[in-house]
């Protein structure tokens, strides 16, 4: 169940918001500890914040598949996001250590994937972090879900703001 992204944010922001700090409160015990502090943050949400991942234009996607072992089989994958954040004053990265699954769609990017619009963190029924992500543009909604382990967050300023 989604609780911010834009179907519940188009329809009534503050009932939304409601029901998602109430969702986290409630499962703050199973929460990943890197999820848990982003979605619950004040600054996360507030698109004033430069640290804030809205209007935010990717720059780099990685998918890396770790290989240990004597035949390199131990197979795990990490992803890392990389955005250039709204204020073009930073740089905002996402590592993801453990990924379990991936979709990134992407039916509209003929001039790139437009501005990060809304995301959410949720937890699925095995305990996993489920990261949801819309970007806006072009009378399309591309989304990408990534479930993982948890997820760290960075922000990096670039230039006096």
């Amino acid at each position: 169940m989604s609780y911010i992204l834009a179907k519940q944010r188009d329809c009534d922001v503050v009932e939304a918001f409601q029901k998602y700090r109430k969702y986290l409160s409630e499962n703050k015990g199973i929460f990943p500890a890197g999820g848990y502090e982003l979605a619950s943050s004040k600054w996360y949400f507030d698109f004033g914040d430069h640290k804030c991942p809205h209007d935010g234009w990717l720059k780099q996607i990685e998918v890396i598949e770790n290989a240990e072992g004597e035949r390199q089989q131990y197979r795990t994958v990490t992803i890392k996001i990389t955005l250039l954040n709204a204020y073009h004053s930073g740089v905002i990265t996402y590592v993801y250590p453990e990924v379990y699954s991936y979709s990134l769609g992407a039916a509209h990017v003929f001039q790139g994937h437009d501005d990060w619009r809304y995301d959410e963190f949720r937890i699925n029924s095995k305990g996993h972090i489920v990261h949801e992500i819309e970007w806006a543009g072009y009378g399309a909604s591309n989304t990408w879900v990534i479930e993982a382990n948890d997820v760290v967050f960075s922000f990096n300023e670039t230039k006096g703001t």
